[in-house]
């Protein structure tokens, strides 16, 4: 079988970049020929395929003019469209998976792989499809104002990066999909990786008669050594509103549970200040950190916080936690529950603080319990997520729209 892969991005900057990247590694080490189409960057992982790849778009530079001319290609690429199709005529692929193709890539190569009568399956890792701005949570609050086709309000709250122009920009962007029934015509099956971000979409979709599956995301629990100790409660990843690194600062105030911070993000200095000045020394931030030495910090953890305040999907801190043997405390949002489960953690709140800090206490008190947990966190990710019952699963969604 011949694949393409399409992502915006062709790096790894987060989860669903690794997704992409490991669907791909399955596949090719499956003896599937494999093709990628992204964007051009210069951190980009090398690859033969980059004489398709195009330039990303300039929503971010300081020239008006080319933020102008930028809104325009994120909403449908010419360019994309047209590369695409050179890939598509020259690779002859049997099935196209996208992923994050929005903003980047956009819907027009969904136009392409259409006119080439090849079907499509799309990952959705966000909720880019349904919101205009990605995360169903506003900055402040979780929200579904948008729902029912009211993208208006994203113009309204400015809720897209906290921007006028791209708020507008991203609310044209979804009429104009929902007007061109991208949605509708140009996607043969939807995978999620999570219930609760299928059952969303169903809540935003109820009348489009598209095709839903579930995919779990693969991941190589072997890359880990489990170790069923630990002598401090960990948070690692962005620290940013929607994280809800905020929360841990506000129960820590009521416990004296050491706890490292790893991580970097807009929110840092913030919170750093805030725990300097109420002299919570028993919270360290480390900064970022990556590779082995961020693997060292986990494995040094007896469990990891992941106290999220909108819907994460599939976070994969969780699976890393889980294959080094640490339970979660986790937050009711997204998918966080059903990783977690009744037995390979705890789960809170996420606006209770004080719900939280108990939490944190009991996780911490309960040494045996920590273990126990670690011990099924560690089995289940290790038999639930390896690559050969990722592989049959993909396997079977491809074939199912292949005619």
């Amino acid at each position: 079988m011949r694949v393409i892969l399409a992502h915006k991005f062709f790096r790894l900057t987060g989860g669903a970049e690794l997704f992409f990247l490991e669907t791909g590694r399955v596949l090719a080490e499956n003896g599937h020929d494999v093709a990628y189409f992204s964007t051009t960057h210069p951190e980009n992982i090398p690859t033969p395929w980059n004489k398709y790849f195009i330039d990303p778009p300039a929503y971010d530079s300081q020239s008006l003019v080319s933020r102008l001319d930028s809104m325009r290609h994120i909403i449908y690429s010419q360019k994309a469209k047209l590369s695409f199709a050179k890939l598509i005529r020259d690779f002859k692929p049997d099935v196209i998976h996208a992923f994050g193709i929005f903003t980047h890539l956009t819907p027009s190569i969904l136009e392409a792989a259409h006119d080439a009568d090849v079907p499509v399956v799309m990952s959705c890792n966000d909720y880019k499809h349904i919101c205009p701005n990605y995360k169903i949570y506003d900055g402040q609050r979780l929200c579904e104002d948008c729902k029912g086709g009211r993208f208006y309000k994203a113009t309204l709250k400015r809720c897209c990066k906290g921007s006028f122009s791209f708020s507008l920009a991203s609310t044209l962007e979804a009429y104009i999909h929902e007007k061109k029934q991208v949605y509708d015509t140009l996607v043969d099956l939807y995978l999620f990786a999570s219930e609760f971000m299928l059952e969303k979409t169903k809540e935003f979709w109820p009348t489009k008669n598209v095709q839903y599956e579930i995919l779990k995301n693969p991941f190589n629990a072997k890359q880990y050594q489990p170790v069923y100790q630990g002598n401090y409660a960990l948070y690692f990843g962005r620290i940013i509103c929607e994280k809800g690194v905020d929360h841990i600062i506000s129960a820590a105030k009521d416990i004296s549970i050491p706890i490292k911070i790893v991580g970097d993000g807009p929110d840092f200095q913030k919170l750093y200040d805030e725990v300097v000045r109420h002299n919570l020394s028993h919270i360290e931030f480390l900064g970022p950190l990556w590779g082995e030495d961020m693997n060292q910090i986990l494995y040094g953890s007896r469990f990891v916080i992941v106290p999220s305040i909108w819907h994460e999907n599939f976070p994969y801190v969780i699976f890393q936690a889980f294959a080094a043997g640490k339970p979660v405390v986790g937050s009711f949002r997204g998918g966080i529950p059903e990783l977690v489960g009744t037995d390979r953690g705890l789960l809170f709140e996420p606006n209770n603080d004080g719900e939280l800090a108990g939490q944190l206490k009991s996780m911490w008190h309960d040494v045996d319990g920590c273990r126990r947990m670690g011990k099924l966190a560690r089995d289940y990710v290790v038999t639930q997520f390896s690559d050969k019952i990722f592989y049959k699963s993909l396997l079977s969604k491809y074939k199912a729209v292949i005619v």
